[in-house]
């Protein structure tokens, strides 16, 4: 990634020659890219130099996200890198001979390493990691790995939770939730293995339905009606032909660019679907997405149904499931007639496929959930428990450490 290491050289090298400092900031909710220029008095003419297929990102910045700033001794905003996902992010820059402001969507630059703790018990597994380990992310991440997984409240004191996960650190802080590879739960005698998925929920080694691939991928197999929420398919006839990613290639623009969605092929005017009961929230051009339409539903979730040929509901109308919203078209960038699908779980892209009902639910019908490489993590969780390895403290110092590149 030369140009987003490029990026971050030059935020450190500004800093040492010219006074400027750099800042951290929270997005706050309903703030807009449009209110963020006017903010640092940039002209709006900036919109209109972004592509169509890009506007549509600039909607898609998360509140509470966190972003940083460049600005200059006289306050001058001299460069912005503000996330819209885990793995891309803004980049607002300000020209240096002409002084015009640039903009662009690169790659986030991070470190990421692996790390253990071996936590014992003394109350319950989420207070003692937060008061094992200093930092709350992780914590959280063990809980909700052990939630459904083990009976928390039978651990007895001086049983054991021990783990190893990998971290990512961003700009000298520590950025996104921890990727926990394996946990050994140690009580009575008897050792427990779990497995976390990307949703952060836990696998039991042994549990029903569950076996390793000749890969050493850890398979489980769960009832549709766990993962899926009971959300339906947007069309009848599903074809998928570009899935969801958080960095793709982009066939046109020939850059990498989040896909925040699922694309289903269909030829124009095949009728559109409701996922779910909801209240139509948008409906109308959104930039690059051509005609959309956005739904809410209960428990979170928003979905969002794009390039539409024609629109057949109304903001505010109340939707049910599998009733006709609008019919598949090419409107906005598109390569030819598709529906992009997007899905979000309390404000977060979320990949729908993992969260659809391909088909109507029985005893028989199972999601296929598969963690990469879990007998591998397992070992190496064997290998850290046996060499008494040392549990890792997010102290202050430990992140300082990550700012001076320790």
């Amino acid at each position: 990634m030369p140009m987003v290491k490029s990026v971050v050289v030059t935020l450190l090298v500004l800093t040492s020659l010219f006074g400027a400092k750099v800042t951290s900031h929270e997005w706050q909710r309903g703030q807009t890219f449009s209110n963020f220029l006017e903010a640092h008095e940039i002209s709006k003419k900036l919109l209109a130099q972004i592509s169509d297929e890009d506007k549509k990102f600039l909607t898609e910045i998360q509140s509470n996200s966190r972003y940083y700033q460049l600005v200059g001794a006289d306050q001058t905003l001299i460069q912005a890198l503000i996330p819209i996902n885990k793995e891309m992010q803004i980049h607002l820059y300000r020209d240096k001979e002409s002084g015009e402001y640039r903009f662009d969507i690169i790659s986030i630059a991070y470190e990421e390493k692996e790390y253990f703790a071996n936590i014992e018990i003394n109350s319950n597994p989420y207070s003692d990691t937060l008061e094992r380990v200093k930092e709350v992310k992780i914590a959280q991440r063990v809980g909700q790995a052990l939630k459904n997984t083990i009976h928390t409240k039978s651990l007895a004191k001086g049983d054991q939770v021990a783990f190893w996960y990998t971290q990512r650190t961003r700009l000298g802080e520590l950025y996104h939730m921890p990727d926990i590879k394996a946990i050994r739960v140690a009580t009575r005698g008897k050792s427990k293995f779990i497995y976390v998925d990307e949703e952060g929920d836990g696998h039991l080694e042994g549990a029903q339905h569950t076996s390793f691939s000749n890969k050493g991928d850890f398979v489980h197999l769960t009832p549709f009606k766990d993962r899926s929420g009971k959300l339906g398919m947007p069309l009848r006839h599903i074809r998928v032909t570009s899935p969801f990613s958080y960095r793709r290639w982009h066939p046109v623009l020939k850059r990498y660019r989040p896909h925040h969605g699922t694309d289903f092929g269909a030829k124009t005017g095949t009728p559109i679907m409701a996922v779910y009961d909801g209240t139509v929230s948008y409906a109308g051009l959104m930039g690059g997405y051509g005609k959309v339409v956005k739904i809410k539903h209960p428990r979170g979730y928003e979905s969002l149904y794009a390039h539409q040929n024609r629109i057949k509901v109304r903001r505010g109308e109340q939707v049910k499931k599998g009733q006709i919203i609008g019919y598949v078209g090419s409107t906005g960038v598109s390569t030819g007639p598709h529906l992009h699908f997007g899905l979000q779980k309390s404000g977060r892209w979320v990949d729908p496929m993992e969260h659809l009902q391909r088909t109507s639910l029985n005893k028989q019908q199972f999601n296929k959930i598969v963690i990469k490489d879990a007998k591998a993590h397992k070992e190496q969780l064997i290998k850290l428990i046996d060499a008494n390895s040392s549990t890792y403290v997010w102290d202050e110092a430990s992140i300082q450490s990550t700012r001076m590149g320790g």
